[in-house]
């Protein structure tokens, strides 16, 4: 009897062991900018929890990351305001790598949002030159100045459509100005109805539409790429909203909102705009100053690794098998 009880704790334990040193499967799980921190956070997909610092302040040299994207590799990429760069990190560790776009390069200016596009090549909103700015999307080597037509001043966030179209916001005007994909060539204003105040971040929707966080007026505005006829999708302060910075659609498909007034993330209905709850707490982790934020595939390594729950399980094998022998005589 006592050996069959050897047996069940023996399976029991190689459980437990192979259960916690087994890798997970890869998660969407959510980046944070901590601006006042020159980090960035990581917090979990699905309930808002934190996870870790996944970039640690000031790393690399980051000062004040005012937007960040995964790009074709796999890596993150994080506009520094402070040191007007652009800087790659490890997209499963966060480690620091390089500076993928160096201090000023091509006449970089406070860099506000990034994203690559679909040449592969790398366009940075140039806030204080007023242009979008292209870079070699493997190199980080300066190419051109791509757009700065039709007036552009205070660009934010470029964003590529499914049209192959450039948006950007031009936050001194109160627009979203429509650029040329290819040649960067200004095409039209695509919104400037009077609801815009200090248009930010922006984001593509599954229903195909452009949603834009209206930082001076609180709420999130949902536009058609194509006509520029517009709805207003969160209303002004719904949940606390507060200097919205840019909104994303989470795996869930509701929407995700970092309010840096309040200094947390907010969750809204994907179909409806309705507030759902406070995603990510204010604070939550050490998060200081909410900026940019983005969902990832990014799940960090769990400890102890595999082999040391081998060894582990080894060790007591060996324990309960003397147990055993010990029993029996």
């Amino acid at each position: 009897m006592i050996c069959h009880f050897c047996k069940f704790s023996l399976a029991l334990t190689a459980f437990s062991i192979f259960g916690i040193a087994a890798s997970p499967a890869q998660a969407e799980n959510l980046l944070v900018g901590s601006t006042n921190n020159n980090a960035i956070d990581l917090y979990n997909g699905n309930n808002g929890a934190f996870i870790e610092t996944f970039v640690t302040p000031g790393s690399g040299g980051l000062s004040i990351p005012t937007g960040f994207t995964i790009g074709p590799n796999g890596n993150l990429y994080v506009n520094s305001l402070g040191t007007s760069s652009v800087i790659e990190y490890s997209g499963q560790t966060g480690q620091f790598l390089r500076d993928f776009v160096t201090p000023s390069s091509g006449g970089l200016v406070d860099p506000l949002g990034l994203s690559f596009g679909p040449d592969g090549n790398l366009y940075v909103a140039s806030g204080g030159s007023n242009q979008i700015l292209r870079y070699d999307g493997s190199t980080g080597a300066f190419i051109d100045s791509f757009a700065k037509g039709g007036k552009l001043s205070g660009p934010y966030d470029p964003i590529f459509g499914s049209n192959g179209n450039l948006y950007v916001s031009s936050a001194d005007n109160n627009e979203i100005l429509r650029y040329d994909g290819s040649t960067g060539a200004f095409i039209s204003t695509l919104a400037n109805n009077g609801q815009l105040n200090m248009p930010a971040g922006m984001f593509f929707g599954t229903d195909g539409n452009l949603y834009v966080s209206n930082f001076g007026a609180n709420d999130i505005l949902s536009y058609n790429p194509n006509t520029g006829v517009g709805s207003v999708f969160v209303n002004q302060g719904n949940g606390g909203l507060n200097g919205p910075v840019n909104p994303v659609f989470g795996p869930d498909g509701n929407l995700y909102i970092g309010s840096q007034a309040n200094n947390n993330v907010l969750q809204y209905n994907g179909q409806t705009g309705t507030f759902i709850n406070t995603f990510v707490p204010a604070g939550s982790g050490g998060l200081d100053g909410t900026g940019y934020v983005a969902f990832a595939n990014i799940t960090p390594v769990p400890e102890p690794s595999l082999t040391l729950g081998i060894l582990a399980f080894g060790s007591v094998l060996g324990a309960s098998l003397t147990l055993k022998r010990f029993v029996k005589s």
